[in-house]
């Protein structure tokens, strides 16, 4: 079985905070143990609620921040602990399409500009030339060449974030780490961005990491889906596995919260989490989503007992999947 492009094991990253007036520090665990892989020319889909730590995981992999812990392996080469050549190395291969196409351009650099600024940076002249790198670039993601002497400025929201993905292939890299990229857009314009990602992976075989909160695009996007909650895994698989058989709770009641368009659908099917996140600086023991799980309402006291002592590890990390959940009245997750 051919290795995977890249390997994540055991990722951590943990960040201090100080406050008060005795500067008492906290641990923040906003990721907290990550393990999943990514094959070539697949996407891996990373969902869950705001604050789980999907972003932090992607600036992890991209090494914008630094690991608290664990690896990252690129072609079986561990990539946490690069430096300075290698680490520039290692981001030739992998590159970034960030959530806001407005602030993640200069305003003072010209479009054309920004998109050889990978190429500038890691001091590559294309056989071809680096304008003409540019101009082909801006075509391939339906933008007009000539408009390459424009500011980021005189282009419309899905404009700016093509600019975006043009960057992000100018250096040809096997690994685009897509950060929300189309949560910023209006409906129908991400349609098209999700579509020019699709047609680009189709035609070079790029592997994507693929990080979003809105189901539906996960599903018409993702290959593979991992499921987090306050910085875990909770569920991961194939997408058709993730979407037509769900197994841990907090899997189910995301995917109950997506509107039906079906005939006669009223929502009653819809699964409502209790209570609210809680915080990453002080998780709940054991299973860390106990406290908000529509099954452990409903287990007897000795199985609650294995929920709050021990960890649950695995591609379903409940001890009790199979296990009948509770309709909740209260008001259900959201992933905004």
């Amino acid at each position: 079985m051919p290795e995977p492009l890249l390997q994540v094991s055991a990722l951590r990253k943990h960040f201090t905070v100080r406050k008060g007036f005795a500067r008492q520090s906290t641990v923040v665990k906003a990721v907290d143990g990550l393990d999943f892989t990514l094959e070539r020319g697949r996407t891996l889909g990373l969902v869950g609620e705001s604050g789980c730590g999907k972003s932090t995981t992607g600036k992890l992999l991209m090494r914008l921040l630094e690991p608290t812990g664990g690896s990252i392996a690129l072609d079986g080469q561990d990539v946490a602990g690069l430096r300075k050549a290698e680490l520039q190395s290692f981001r030739r291969r992998v590159q970034m399409v960030f959530q806001n196409p407005a602030s993640s351009l200069n305003p003072r650099m010209t479009v054309g500009s920004a998109i050889a600024a990978p190429l500038v940076a890691q001091r590559i002249t294309p056989p071809e030339g680096v304008k003409k790198r540019v101009q082909s670039l801006m075509d391939r993601v339906g933008l007009r060449p000539e408009h390459s002497n424009r500011f980021p400025h005189e282009f419309s929201g899905g404009q700016r974030q093509r600019i975006g993905i043009a960057r992000a292939l100018a250096l040809e890299p096997d690994v685009v780490i897509c950060d929300e990229p189309v949560s910023a857009l209006d409906v129908s314009v991400q349609a098209q961005v999700v579509n020019l990602l699709k047609d680009i992976q189709d035609d070079t075989g790029i592997s994507y990491i693929f990080i979003a909160h809105d189901l539906a695009v996960v599903r018409h996007m993702a290959d593979d889906v991992a499921v987090m909650y306050l910085g875990k895994i909770m569920e991961q698989g194939t997408r058709d596995d993730i979407f037509s058989n769900p197994r841990h709770p907090y899997t189910r009641a995301l995917l109950s919260a997506v509107p039906s368009v079906e005939p006669g659908s009223d929502g009653s099917g819809r699964i409502r989490l209790q209570g609210d996140l809680p915080s990453p600086a002080n998780p709940p023991s054991g299973c860390v989503f106990r406290t908000r799980c529509p099954a452990y309402a409903l287990l007897p006291d000795e199985k609650r007992a294995l929920c709050r002592d021990e960890a649950p590890h695995g591609a379903v990390a409940c001890h009790y999947p199979e296990a009948p959940l509770l309709e909740s009245a209260v008001p259900s997750v959201s992933l905004v």
